[in-house]
C-alpha cells in the first residue's frame, strides 16, 4: 500500500537487480539519467548506461557489440566537436571510475530492437528505464506538436518489444520542449490519462545539495566545457532550474534569439510505466518494421497528414 512516504518509481525499481538507463531521444539524454544512476548505485543495484546516439558511430573506434551498437569508454576516440557519450565516459574517469556508455545507432525500430536484444545478452539487465530529456516521448500523435518524436518513439517501440522484468519511462525538463513546439497542456493531459490507467508513477524533485544532483551538475558543466560549440540546451536548462533560474534565462548562446521558460517544474523527474505509454501512442504499431530513421520520420509525417491534430491550448493558470 502506498502512502506519502512511498515513491512509486523507486518501489518499482527496488525489485530490479540490473537496471539499464537508456537515453531515449538521442544527444545528451543519457545525462538526464545521471541522478537516477547514482541513486540506484547507492541502493546496491547494478546499473548500466546507454544512449541513442547522434554521434556518427562509424567515426567511433569503440568495441562493436552488434550492428548499430558500440561500447564507448574514456579512451574511445570519436568526432572532436560532438561526442557526448565519450565526454561522459571521460568525466567518470576524472572521478576515478571506468564507466562505459553503450551507443545505439540512429536507425529504424527493427535494427534498434535487435541492438537492445544484443545488449541484453551482453549485460543481462532485467529492467530498462528510458530517460527523455524533455517530455515529448508522451505525445501520442494527435497533439498540436510532437517535438522530435523520431528517436523517442523508436526507442519506445524497441524497448516495448523486449522481454524484461520491468520497463519504465522518466522525463526530465518540463517546459524545455516549448523550444520544439510542444504544447505542455497536452503533456499534462497525457499525465492525467496515464494516471487513470494506473501508469503515472509520480514526480521526484532534483534539489541542490543532493549528492546525485551535484554529480549530475558536474557532468553537465564538464561536457559544456569539453563541447563548447554544442553544449546541451536541455541539460543546461535543467541545471539552471535546479539552481533557481526562472523565466527567459539563457546558459548557452545556442538559445539566443528564442524565448525560454526556465521553471521549477523543469527539475522534476516525471515517471511512467513504459508499456502503458506505448499502448497509448496512436502510431507506434506503424513503426515496428521500420529499418531506418528516415522511414520512421516518413511514417510519422504520413500519419499526421491523415489524422487531425488538437488545437494548441494554453495552460489556464
Amino acid at each position: 500500500m502506498m502512502d506519502l512516504s512511498t515513491s512509486p518509481l523507486f518501489e518499482r525499481l527496488q525489485r530490479a537487480e540490473h537496471v539499464l538507463l537508456a537515453g531515449a531521444g538521442g544527444g545528451f539524454d543519457v545525462y538526464s539519467a545521471l541522478p537516477l544512476y547514482f541513486r540506484l548505485r547507492a541502493m546496491g543495484k547494478q546499473v548500466s548506461l546507454a544512449n541513442l546516439s547522434f554521434t556518427v558511430l562509424d567515426r567511433v573506434d569503440g568495441r562493436v557489440l552488434a550492428p548499430g551498437l558500440v561500447e564507448v569508454r574514456a579512451d574511445t576516440q570519436g568526432p572532436e566537436h560532438y561526442f557526448p557519450e565519450g565526454v561522459l565516459a571521460r568525466w567518470f574517469q576524472t572521478r576515478g571510475e571506468s564507466v562505459p556508455v553503450y551507443c545505439f545507432d540512429k536507425t529504424g525500430v527493427g535494427p534498434l530492437h535487435a541492438a537492445y536484444v544484443a545488449l541484453q545478452a551482453e549485460l543481462g539487465f532485467d529492467t530498462v528505464v528510458l530517460v527523455d530529456g524533455g517530455t515529448d516521448i508522451l505525445m501520442r500523435g494527435d497533439e498540436a506538436g510532437l517535438g522530435t518524436p523520431e528517436e523517442d518513439i523508436a526507442s519506445l517501440a524497441a524497448v516495448d518489444a523486449l522481454s524484461l522484468r520491468d520497463k519504465l519511462i522518466v522525463c526530465l525538463g518540463f517546459g524545455v520542449d516549448a523550444f520544439h513546439g510542444i504544447c505542455h497542456a497536452h503533456f499534462l493531459e497525457a499525465v492525467a490519462d496515464l494516471s487513470q490507467r494506473g501508469a503515472y508513477l509520480g514526480v521526484t524533485a532534483l534539489l541542490q545539495g543532493m549528492p546525485e544532483v551535484d554529480r549530475y551538475r558536474e557532468a553537465v558543466l564538464f561536457s559544456s566545457e569539453e563541447m563548447a560549440r554544442r553544449p546541451s540546451i536541455v541539460s543546461l536548462s535543467v541545471v539552471g532550474a535546479i539552481a533557481g533560474d526562472y523565466g527567459d534565462k539563457h546558459r548557452t548562446s545556442r538559445t539566443q534569439g528564442s524565448r525560454l521558460w526556465i521553471n521549477p517544474l523543469m527539475s522534476l523527474y516525471w515517471a511512467f510505466d513504459l508499456e502503458a505509454v506505448a499502448r497509448r501512442c496512436l502510431y507506434l504499431e506503424l513503426l515496428r518494421d521500420t529499418n531506418t530513421s528516415w522511414e520512421v520520420g516518413a511514417r510519422i509525417e504520413a500519419f499526421r497528414k491523415r489524422h487531425p491534430s488538437k488545437p494548441w491550448e494554453d495552460i489556464p493558470v
